[in-house]
């Protein structure tokens, strides 16, 4: 067999930031709970981790005035979750119905708040073809993350942003820094029944949002990989960024990390 079924379709991101005082409590309900009752234990979704920015990590955030969260201190925490390709639809409708159900069975937390909780589809992968891949990305044990939320100018659309990125940015981090892969993605809209707490975002044609898995942490080489990536986009007349983050796992069974937001 060369060409393996399981393939990632679409991805769950939801970054969380817990209400003061209430970290470590947000930080175990999400974990020995949430992740299995809202998420892990429906059909189609097969892979989940999650990752924290602590507030060192955060302090690396651009722009500061980010259209993804009203300051870059803020959204804590990330869950990622993978959805089998071509099953979408099925794992959507339990999804909304499984949340609704928790709600209504006492098993939320309130002191918390949902800052980016959007569904996106598998748009492109880069990486060493005999790699890690995209569908063990999250279970192979990497040391870092970044997210990259941008939008694509107008003159140059998604795909040749897509492109860009692949020819001019890509080959040099792969080449010379901790970047192992990057999967592409692009956003699409909730269920209508999906709760009320969760904000929703607007339809666009423009934006992407790029997940690069690291080998080390991403503070190590965030000058050299990262921090000029919006200045690049920009000059380059690419697009304009939205949102970049750096993360690291959390340590699953631990309070880890939660008394450095």
């Amino acid at each position: 067999m060369k060409d393996y079924p399981i393939k990632v379709g679409s991805m769950l991101f939801t970054m969380v930031e817990p209400h003061k005082g209430h970290e470590v409590e947000y930080n175990r309900w999400y974990e020995r709970d949430h992740f299995y009752a809202g998420c892990m234990i429906g059909a189609w979704q097969f892979a989940g981790r999650r990752f924290v920015a602590t507030r060192d990590l955060k302090s690396l955030r651009y722009p500061d005035d980010s259209p993804i969260t009203p300051a870059k201190e803020i959204g804590s925490y990330v869950a990622i979750y993978w959805v089998l390709d071509g099953h979408h639809n099925e794992w959507n409708k339990w999804a909304v119905q499984q949340v609704n159900w928790l709600h209504e069975n006492g098993r939320m937390f309130t002191e918390r708040d949902h800052i980016h909780t959007l569904l996106y589809d598998y748009d492109w992968h880069a990486g060493d073809p005999e790699g890690v891949g995209p569908a063990l990305a999250l279970d192979h044990p990497y040391a870092g993350l970044v997210s990259v939320i941008g939008d694509a100018s107008e003159s140059v659309g998604r795909d040749g942003a897509g492109e860009w990125f692949r020819a001019e940015v890509l080959p040099d981090l792969f080449a010379n820094t901790p970047v192992d892969q990057c999967i592409s993605w692009t956003p699409q809209p909730l269920l209508g029944s999906a709760p009320s707490d969760v904000p929703r975002a607007e339809a666009s044609d423009s934006r992407f949002m790029q997940l690069y898995f690291l080998t080390e942490r991403p503070d190590s080489s965030w000058e050299k990989a990262f921090a000029n990536l919006g200045d690049r986009i920009r000059d380059a007349g690419v697009g304009e960024i939205a949102f970049v983050s750096p993360w690291i796992p959390t340590i699953v069974g631990t309070d880890t990390y939660t008394d450095e937001l």
